[in-house]
């Protein structure tokens, strides 16, 4: 892939935007992110799969105690990858233990548990409260999700997504940001999200600004239960408005619309489009609901606590390989060993979150407070408050139908603007914040009317 000059680029980018003091338009790419696409390394994520499944089993309630076996030994090496990605960009991470003691719930925990997350966080130079998460699951189950000494190697599920994680972290690392990214290993997801219900609550409590959560739960299968298999698809799941918002919110939607527009939404947009424009030959599946059928993953406590949170995965399940105790039968193998990974695939999807870490905790805040108005007008009004670090803002507009934004506009460092002869009846419409190298917030659904 063609590398680039990025101070020559800088130089470029500074000039497109301010041109004898006049504004000029911010690039519509940031060529950084095919640097760091490139840089994701399968072998890596290969090494370090290896090494998780190699502890046997990381079973939530497995030996704490021992330096080779249990999860346990599994955390403590995931926090020293952590320890020594900081150590090379001199301390760049603060990287932490995140405990909370869970107590028999007469289904999947049946002992005092302590369920541990290993977090380290990259504090952004401006926006240093606002954070955007990448997770992975440290822990792993056969078939008796209760079972704590069996062999559960968890190669796939979910030793890549926590893989791929530390990658990022690897990747990310090497640059500054504005806003503040997470990494995360998340425990105690076979038996209940407990890790993730807990540092939700914790961010609520100490009034975290997320951004949004990308939740890596199977990254690494291209062969499908059903024979299928392919690896230039991924699975963006996203539930489509917030389960906190108010009944009033919800009434107002039948009238203005936005029953598909919630934060998590406009977040899985926001990967989609970053894929596509980033990454060639593979393409982000948007699944308008919270999970798969029935099935729940780590982003879920988060949506519960009113945060953004997609989950981010393979296409193509192999349910033989997934909860499975290893084993032969019919001439049919089951569990989930390091022979089902593909590692080039698993490191396209850690690429997939780099990306969009990067773009979201590059980018200025989105813009607040945004409004719609034009009922029986032949224009729509769109007005908002400006986000610090932005040098302009678009505006974007699609048909009802539509599970994309396809028109965007940039209008400039500007906070409000009016659609010409564009009835609101026929579209739906939001704002986005941009800075001056074209990185951009999500899009904005108007939240309110204006009066």
């Amino acid at each position: 892939m063609k590398k680039h000059n990025t101070s020559i680029l800088g130089l470029l980018i500074s000039i497109s935007v301010s041109v004898c003091g006049q504004a000029v338009v911010p690039p519509d790419e940031n060529l950084k992110m095919y640097d760091i696409v490139e840089a994701s390394s399968a072998d890596r994520i290969e090494k370090d799969i290896r090494i998780l499944a190699g502890f046997g089993t990381r079973n939530t309630m497995s030996d704490t105690v021992s330096d080779t076996r249990g999860i346990g030994a599994a955390r403590r090496w995931i926090k020293s990858e952590f320890d020594e990605i900081s150590k090379a960009c001199n301390g760049c991470l603060n990287v932490y233990y995140l405990g909370s003691l869970v107590q028999p719930d007469g289904r999947r925990i049946k002992q005092d548990t302590w369920v541990v997350n290993v977090i380290a966080i990259q504090k952004g130079k401006s926006n240093p409260n606002s954070y955007v998460i990448m997770s992975g699951d440290i822990d792993s189950r056969n078939s008796d999700p209760t079972d704590p000494t069996g062999d559960a190697p968890g190669a796939n599920d979910n030793a890549s997504g926590m893989a791929g994680t530390i990658e990022a972290a690897r990747l990310l690392s090497k640059h500054s940001f504005a806003n503040s990214i997470v990494y995360v290993g998340l425990s105690g997801e076979e038996q209940g999200l407990y890790g993730g219900q807990h540092m939700a609550k914790i961010a609520k409590e100490e009034g975290w600004d997320i951004i949004g959560v990308l939740n890596n739960d199977m990254i690494g299968n291209i062969e499908g239960v059903d024979g299928v298999i392919e690896n230039s698809t991924f699975r963006v799941f996203s539930e489509p408005t917030p389960v906190t918002e108010a009944e009033q919110q919800r009434n107002r939607r039948r009238y203005y619309g936005g029953e598909v527009d919630g934060a998590s939404r406009q977040l899985a947009r926001y990967v989609h489009r970053m894929t596509g424009q980033y990454i060639p030959n593979l393409n982000a599946k948007m699944i308008y609901r919270l999970d798969r059928f029935g099935r729940g993953g780590h982003h879920k406590p988060f949506n519960d606590q009113g945060f953004a949170g997609v989950r981010i995965m393979e296409t193509h399940e192999n349910y033989i390989r997934q909860h499975q105790n290893i084993r032969t039968e019919n001439g049919i193998k089951y569990g989930d060993v390091i022979e089902g990974v593909n590692f080039d695939y698993a490191s396209k999807l850690t690429a997939v979150n780099a990306i969009t870490l990067a773009g979201l905790a590059w980018a200025p805040l989105a813009p607040k407070s945004v409004k719609i108005g034009g009922a029986v007008q032949a224009s729509a009004k769109l007005v908002w408050e400006k986000s610090a670090g932005a040098v302009g803002y678009k505006v974007h507009w699609r048909d009802t139908t539509s599970p994309q934004w396809e028109h965007s506009k940039y209008i400039g460092d500007v906070s409000e603007y009016v659609f010409e002869n564009l009835v609101i009846d026929n579209y739906f419409f939001g704002v986005s914040a941009a800075n001056a190298q074209g990185d951009e917030s999500v899009v904005v659904f108007p939240g309110d009317v204006i009066r």
